[in-house]
């Protein structure tokens, strides 16, 4: 079914501290958006943000199917609830700052790790060199986007976008799968007990 998860991850919620099994919230899957607001940030991924432009829309249809969608970053709830408010979504957010969730999940690195060359996207990185060499890539965009969030590149680049599957098994989670960059595409395809049967 996946991987076990034995690690006691907490996060922070609207409802207040929870645990992983927590997120379920009565159903047996849940997508997790590891949505990239860093803890220092002022505001959240302006890509990340166009993408959770979606999540409202989302979650009806994914709850028919038995699956929680949460968004989690590792900025405060606080910021994470402003940020929210402003942008007018209803779909659950979790801090998880100060923990290893997002990093665990390779979807966050320190400022060490990056300068050392990270596995982001199942793959080595050397070196990070945002879309070195094409339209729209480069220095000057990184330090635009990292701007939009009020934080410097450098900074910007040690979170990183993702989502991760969860099941929830007699009680026991499951990380079933995970996809990055690219490949957070449509959310029904991410989930074990959700995709189209032949």
């Amino acid at each position: 079914m996946g991987v076990p998860i034995d690690k006691e991850y907490r996060f922070e919620t609207d409802e207040g501290k929870a645990f992983l099994a927590d997120l379920f919230r009565g159903r047996s899957q849940i997508l997790v958006y590891h949505f990239m607001f860093g803890p220092d940030w002022a505001a959240g991924c302006p890509s990340c943000s166009m993408i959770a432009d979606a999540f409202n829309g989302s979650v009806m249809h994914l709850a028919n199917h038995d699956v929680m969608l949460w968004a989690v970053s590792r900025a405060p709830l606080a910021k994470l609830q402003e940020y929210k408010q402003r942008m007018g979504w209803a779909f659950p957010w979790a801090s998880s700052q100060g923990g290893d969730f997002n990093f665990d999940f390779s979807a966050s690195y320190t400022k060490e790790q990056q300068s050392e060359g990270i596995e982001y996207n199942f793959h080595r990185e050397p070196e990070l060199q945002w879309r070195a060499g094409e339209e729209g890539g480069g220095e000057g965009a990184e330090a635009k986007l990292a701007a939009m969030c009020g934080t410097e590149a450098a900074n910007y680049h040690c979170e990183r976008p993702g989502m991760s599957a969860f099941v929830l098994v007699d009680g026991g989670v499951y990380h079933t799968y995970s996809t990055y960059a690219r490949g957070v595409g449509p959310l029904l395809r991410r989930v074990p007990l959700a995709r189209p049967r032949p």
